[in-house]
Formats: structure tokens, sequence, C-alpha cells
């Protein structure tokens, strides 16, 4: 790399993505990177790291900031979660308020503008899922949406659709300062690859598992390690859950279920690894984890990491 390319100028800078639950940051985060960097599912909760994610284009590297959903806390993780997302808001150069076009606007997204109004950042309203069909026309969505606060810029779009993604690209860059990229080229995230792993099983589990499990499950790395003669990367987890029951949910019958989340969690992991994995995953109850500090901070969640 000459001296020249290295302290090349471009539009760089950090880009905060806030919402309530499912509004869709994770699914946009992926499609605009290109690539599987945030687990998605339709449960709330999804998302609980704070994930920085990098898209580079020729003239800018925009580093996008995925949260936790803003939502009413009603345990120690929760309010962590919130903890983590409002604290994305600070010291970034733009705040990227989501909403899921298909939704009505409520008293959760009002909450959330009021924390994204206190920002200095410039501020973009941006409306997803734009291909899913609404009782209620798109104009009267964007208005309601827009009169929440003050916005900069309105970007609508598909993330599903990889619709006018491109939109979205040119608005955020062009609100970002000129100044060196942040990071290397072809790195897409700053997570660590044992945190990727480790939620790229529990989505497994959420995806599978029915709707009294999913808050409950935590997943912890045991061991990882590559077998260079094998050309295997060995990874040893343990699934958490609170309750006696959904350890038997995860379990399923005669061990079918984590199986399933097994053998589907393998094939990302391989992906995302390069090379051929084994995995072997156990599940533990570890009652009532989610009220506590320290077990919190030991699966890395929120500001833990």
């Amino acid at each position: 790399m000459s001296d020249e390319t290295a302290y090349e100028q471009v539009r760089s800078g950090f880009v905060a993505l806030v919402g309530r639950p499912n509004a869709g940051k994770s699914t946009l985060v992926n499609a605009l990177v290109g690539e599987k960097v945030a687990i998605v599912s339709d449960k709330p909760q999804t998302t609980r790291h704070r994930l920085r994610a990098i898209l580079d284009t020729d003239t800018s590297q925009i580093v996008l900031v995925d949260t936790p959903g803003l939502h009413k806390p009603h345990d120690a993780l929760g309010e962590e979660l919130n903890r983590s997302a409002l604290m994305a808001l600070r010291d970034v150069d733009v705040a990227c308020m989501v909403l899921d076009l298909s939704q009505p606007v409520g008293g959760g997204d009002r909450w959330v503008a009021a924390h994204v109004a206190a920002t200095s950042a410039k501020r973009v309203l941006v409306l997803t899922k734009a291909d899913l069909p609404s009782v209620v026309p798109i104009e009267k969505r964007i208005a309601d949406a827009s009169g929440l606060l003050a916005f900069d810029d309105v970007v609508v779009l598909s993330a599903k659709e990889l619709f006018n993604l491109e939109g979205f690209v040119a608005v955020v860059s062009s609100m970002l300062p000129l100044g060196p990229r942040f990071f290397p080229r072809e790195m897409t995230s700053d997570q660590p690859e044992e945190v990727v792993v480790a939620e790229l099983i529990r989505e497994k589990v959420l995806w599978h598992t029915r709707d009294e499990v999913p808050h409950s499950v935590g997943v912890a790395i045991d061991e990882m390690r590559y077998d260079e003669g094998r050309d295997t990367t060995l990874v040893h987890a343990t699934i958490y859950v609170e309750r006696d029951s959904q350890q038997g949910i995860v379990v399923g019958s005669g061990g079918a279920m984590v199986k399933r989340i097994g053998t589907e969690a393998r094939k990302d992991l391989e992906t995302l690894l390069g090379t051929k994995v084994y995995l072997d995953l156990a599940v533990r109850v570890r009652k009532d984890w989610r009220s506590d500090g320290a077990q919190i901070e030991r699966f890395g969640y929120g500001e833990g990491l």
C-alpha cells in the first residue's frame, strides 16, 4: 500500500442504528455489508451486543453500530441492553432512527425519538420493510414518523429486497466528515470470533424453540481451537436456560432438537471460519441468570463485552 493510499481521505465515521425491537436493524446491517455479521429472528432481544459492522466503498467507510432494540425492561438484562443501545448514540456522526414501515408509530417510538433528539449527531429517519403490505398508505406512515422530531433526511428501503440500499449509503456518507479509514478495507465486523460463534448458535435456538424459551437463552463458548491436522475447528459450547422445562425443550425428545440446532449452526460456522467444524453442544440450567449482573457480564451482553 502506498503512502498516498494509506492516508487517503474519504467520508468516514460512525453511524448508530437505533429503534424498537424487530424494526429491522440487524437485517439492514447484513444487507449493507453483504454478509451475515448480525443474527436475526422475529423474537425481541435478538440483538444483545453492540455490534460494529464496516461498510467500505471507494469513497467512504461507514462504521454501522447495530444496537439492541430499545424496550421497557423487565429484568437486569433488559436494562443492560437499553443502556448499551443508548450509549451507542454517544460520539457518533449520524444517528439513524429505524422504524418498521408496516407498523404504526407508537409511544415506544416517541421514547426512542426523544433520545435521538438529545444527540448532537445528524439524524436520519430510516423506514424499513417497504416490501411488506400495510393497511395504511405509505405516505401516511412517512408523515407520522417524520413528525416524531426534526430529521435531516428520510430514507425508505427494504433490506430483504435490497431496495434503496444505495440511497441509504448516499445519504449517510454525505453526512460524514472527511478523514481516514478506521478499519482495514476487507474487514466487515469488529466482533471477536468467539462472540460471533456463540451468537450464531443462539440464533438457531431462537428459530426453533417456543415463545417461553428465547429470552432465557444464553450461549457460552467453553473451548474453541483449530486442529491443523484435521483442518477442523473444534467448538465446545453450552446453551444456558433458566428452567428445567426449558432445558427439556432445547434438548428435545431423544436429543432431536439440540441435534437440529447443532447441525444448522455448524453450517454457518463452517462458512464463517472457512474450515470444517466439529460442534459439541451441552444444555444446562442457570436459574434466573437474566437478573444476575455477573452472569450477564459473563455472557458479554450489552456493555459487558
